[in-house]
Order: structure tokens, then sequence, then C-alpha cells
């Protein structure tokens, strides 16, 4: 025991002075605790605003994380997950050594390893995750009451801590995205998935050779599809179910061949319907054949086109759908197609100078409640009938009367007429209609 204070007062029983030991040691050490558990309890707090303030910053210093919204969801839970963890193991006074890598960050480097991006992109999201989250603590420990040695203590037990976490997370998410590199390597349609990458990014390939390897004619009319869903109770792959959605299309549209089916990753999937010389397809059909009930999964279609550059083009579209899908109301609706959300589909590159634009047209009538919601619904309806009340009344199954006052309330809130700016209006209404929360405002002021 370390005595660096001697205090004597007088002793109640005897009449002497009696020597008090003071464990200098043990009282430092119990300010260290406090103030590490004191940044771990305000940071937790914080939780949601730093994972998604670090997510920002992983996906614009580090290419290849940016771009693919359900792959930026993936990341977010990634993050959240191991600010979580490593925040509960300060807060705690945990054994470092005993924290389990969150399954959300295992899950994200399979991901990764899936879509063949680089590990160094795995390894580098740690890094900078590292060098923000040590920057929060000591900017915090800046708010911590203390003496110099304590201050200087609780920050060497915060660079520790966290620099002990990242190591055996790193270890532990790169080991996992190099077993499933290997395994996705391992399956057979590797070859044909890297094939259509080529395709799809316009790299010139011999015709013959990729039909050849595809197993599907390039020189036809195409429908480009993505497929996705959520990954079932027993975390099994999706890939079987999408395969059988696939077939079920095929069928109802009239396929007379087999459609190009390529994996994404295990919850997802890319396809191109073969339509032959067909330069058109039923909507109403293909929305009801992928209206399949408790099957999980969402369908975003493009439209038909013909030869290396239909395929490539109708993809996109599909893409920019699934965009406009995953980006807008959850769930996601099962099936949405380019033709519908086109002009939405193009503000999705950028949501938040989106939502400002919105919010500057609509102004209050973009309020995230029910009341607004019918507004925004009835003048949608308005507009798309052509500007006809009784139509519109029809389309909203109400009467005529009600359709009439409800757009005088929605020009109260906008304090305009809607046919000074008709286009615009439009514009904006779908794009609350489609991508939801993401553009509405959560509150009035």
């Amino acid at each position: 025991m370390s005595v660096t204070n001697l205090t004597w007062c007088g002793g109640a029983a005897y009449g002497e002075p009696v020597r008090v030991i003071r464990n200098e040691a043990a009282d430092e050490s119990a300010e260290v605790a406090e103030t590490v558990t004191a940044i771990a309890s305000a940071m937790s707090a914080n939780l949601p605003s730093i994972a998604e303030d670090l997510r920002g910053r992983l996906s614009a210093e580090i290419e290849y994380l940016g771009g693919d919204e359900r792959l930026l969801q993936a990341l977010s839970a990634s993050v959240e997950a191991n600010v979580a963890t490593l925040l509960y193991v300060l807060g705690h006074r945990t054994d470092v050594t005993r924290a389990e890598t969150p399954a959300a960050a295992v899950d994200y480097a399979r991901r990764l390893a899936q879509r063949g991006i680089p590990v160094d992109a795995l390894v580098r999201c740690y890094r900078l995750g590292q060098d923000s989250f040590l920057r929060w603590c000591l900017e915090e420990l800046k708010h911590q009451s203390g003496e110099g040695t304590v201050v200087s203590a609780a920050a060497q037990e915060l660079v520790g801590v966290t620099s002990a976490y990242i190591d055996r997370a790193t270890q532990r998410v790169v080991a996992e995205y190099e077993d499933e590199r290997d395994r996705w390597a391992l399956n057979q349609g590797a070859v044909r998935a890297a094939r259509v990458r080529d395709l799809v990014e316009g790299r010139n390939l011999d015709l013959d050779a990729t039909e050849n390897v595809l197993g599907y004619r390039l020189r036809q009319q195409h429908l480009g599809l993505v497929l996705w869903g959520d990954r079932d109770t027993a975390g099994e792959s999706l890939l079987p179910t999408l395969e059988r959605v696939v077939r079920t299309l095929g069928e109802r549209l009239g396929c007379l061949i087999r459609p190009l089916f390529v994996p994404w990753d295990e919850l997802s999937a890319w396809v191109w319907l073969p339509l032959g010389q067909r330069a058109g397809w039923d909507t109403d059909t293909m929305a009801a054949a992928a209206d399949l009930g408790e099957t999980p999964v969402r369908v975003a279609v493009g439209a038909p086109g013909g030869g290396v550059r239909g395929f490539r083009r109708s993809h996109q579209q599909a893409i920019q759908a699934q965009a406009v899908a995953v980006a807008g109301r959850a769930p996601a609706p099962s099936f949405t197609a380019f033709g519908d959300v086109g002009p939405v589909a193009l503000m999705c590159s950028d949501l938040e100078a989106t939502r400002h634009w919105v919010q500057d047209v609509l102004g209050d009538l973009a309020l995230d409640d029910e009341p607004h919601a019918r507004l925004r619904e009835t003048v949608h309806a308005f507009l798309s009938c052509g500007g006809s009340y009784a139509a519109a009344a029809v389309q909203l199954g109400i009467h005529k009367n009600s359709v009439q006052y409800r757009l005088r309330k929605a020009e109260e809130v906008l304090g305009w007429s809607i046919r000074d700016d008709r286009l615009n209006v439009e514009v904006a209404l779908s794009a609350c209609r489609w991508l939801g929360k993401s553009v509405l405002l959560a509150e009035l002021g």
C-alpha cells in the first residue's frame, strides 16, 4: 500500500493523536473510473448522432462504400453496433478481450466480400472509426473535471481500451471477409457475375463468348429487375426464394427462355427477363406477379431495352427504382417500376438537396402527419386527374365537395394557388409519396 498523506487528529477514546492513512492511488483509480464511465454515458446518449456522423465520414472518404443505399444501411448497422459495444465496455469496465464483435459488423464484412469490394476498404473503416471515436472521447474528456493526473490516466485508458477493441474486431471481420470471399469465389455463378459486371460497366466484350458464358442471348429485348429482401428468421440465404420468384415472373410474362439470374449478395439478385422481340410488357401483370403475400421479396424494374445497351440501361433504371423503394417508406413496396418513379429516382442521388427543395416548394404542406398527408394525397389526385374535382373524388373514394374543401385547406397552408406552380408541386408531391420521411418535415418551424 502506498502511503502518500498522513493526517493527525485527537483520539476520542484515549486523548492521543490518531494517524489516518489515505491510499491516494486507490482514490485516483476511482476518479479515473468515474471519469471514463461519465464519458461513455454522455456518448451513449448521443449514439445515433455519433453513428450517423461516422457513417457519413466512412462513405465519403472510402472508395466503394457510397452509392448503394442497402450497403450503406448495412454500414450504419455495423457502425452503431461497434460503437455501442465499445461504449458498453468502457462504461461498465468489462474485460475488452471478452467483448464479442457484433453480428452486424460480421454481416457487413461478409457483404463486402460478396460484392467484391477490396478488404482494404474494410480495414480502413476500422482505422477511421478508431480515429473518430477517440476524437469524440477526448473532446468529451475536456468537459470532465479532475486533476491533471486523473485526466491523463483517463485518456490513457480510453486510448488503450479502444485500440485493443479495434485490433480484435478488425482481426475478426477480416477473417470473416476472407472466408466469405473464398466461399463466394467457389460459387459457380462467380464467373457469370464477373461477366455481367463487365456488361453493366460498359466494357467491350466478345458478344458470342459472353452469351456462351451467360447462357443468355444479348441480341434481343431485355427487362432488367432487381430483387431483394431481408434475412429470414433462420438467418439463411434468400437466394433460393428469389430464384423461385424469378421463375414465376418469367412464366407469367410469357418468357420463352430462362431469365438471367445473377446473385449480387445473399439477400439480393440482378435479373434480366428475355422478351425476345417484344418491346413492351404489362405493368399490372408484373405487379400482380411480384405481390407474393408473406414472401419477404421486393422487386424493382426498369423499362425494356434492346441489345447490350438496352441490357445495361434497363438494369440501371431498376437500380434507380430500387433506390427510391429503399429510401422511401418502410417497409419498401413489393413492386416499384422506374416508369412510375423516374423523376424521383433522379432525386435520390442527393436526398438532402431533395428534402430542402421539397420543403421550399410545399412549405408546411410537407409536414409529416396524417392531416397534411391527407391534403397532399388530395392535391396529387386532383392534379393527376387533370384538375377534375369529379375524377379526383372517384379516385379517392370521397365526395366532390370534400375534394374542393381539402384543396382550399391545402392552398391555405401553401399560401398560394396550386395552379400557380403546378409542375413543381406535382414533382414535390411525388417525392413525398415515394420518399416519405426522407423528405418530409418532422415538425413545424
